[in-house]
């Protein structure tokens, strides 16, 4: 199959299959996220109060990140890049998928391993190693902040991710509830005649759509389904 004719591939991600890498998942029932209410460590709010305490979180957040390795669905996406154009639109903020080897890769809430400009969002830089300390500041003298889209925040990367979704000979939905705006509606933007796979032990409630396909299992194993169901479907339809 030539390049020019592979079919578009666009996968949105969640905390789900970044779990299986023994990453915990963005917050539980009752608000907190590792033990913090995530209005202290995750809005900007919570940055003017207590600048150390946002640094230190998101530096044991970082310090797991590392050594982190990606698992079956991580690399069963980035080899399905041999036979699609795969665009992978991540909620996650972690690397994993990019350890995997995926090459089109957007992060709508940011990327742990790099530090953003308290003053210049556009400013950004890599972090090497695993921490960010008060102290550490852009080009234009402002503390570095963690490159990470809070709550309240705008999310620049929609966007981007609206034209692919928009562009799409397929979807697929790993690991997410479906609950966090605005990444939640991007599913309102893909086409009715394409295939839509939903893959998480716990099946979001959708409205009825067209050509849908819940895959009821864990990343790792649902990828694997998935792939299957895409070699059978007829894309010419």
């Amino acid at each position: 199959m030539g390049e020019q004719e592979k079919q578009k591939l666009v996968v949105l991600t969640g905390a789900g299959i970044s779990a299986e890498s023994g990453i915990k998942t963005f917050r539980d029932d009752n608000g907190l996220w590792e033990g913090h209410d995530v209005m202290d460590v995750a809005t900007p709010e919570g940055w003017q109060r207590n600048r150390e305490l946002v640094l230190d979180f998101y530096n044991q957040r970082r310090k797991a990140c590392l050594k982190a390795k990606p698992n079956q669905a991580h690399l069963k996406l980035a080899a399905l890049e041999s036979s699609y154009e795969v665009t992978i639109i991540t909620q996650n903020v972690d690397d994993l998928h990019e350890k995997a080897g995926s090459s089109q890769i957007i992060h709508l809430h940011g990327e742990l391993c790099k530090s953003q400009s308290s003053i210049d969002p556009e400013i950004t830089y890599p972090i090497e190693g695993w921490e960010l300390k008060l102290g550490d500041k852009c080009e234009k003298g402002s503390q570095l902040r963690p490159f990470v889209v809070w709550f309240g925040e705008p999310v620049p990367k929609m966007t981007a991710a609206i034209a692919a979704v928009q562009q799409a000979d397929a979807l697929a939905v790993i690991g997410t509830s479906l609950l966090v705006y605005p990444a939640a509606g991007l599913i309102d933007y893909v086409a009715a005649n394409i295939p839509k796979f939903i893959i998480d032990p716990k099946i979001p409630s959708l409205y009825p759509m067209e050509n849908l396909f819940p895959i009821e299992e864990k990343a790792g194993t649902g990828v694997m389904k998935m792939e299957n169901l895409l070699k059978s479907w007829d894309f010419k339809n």
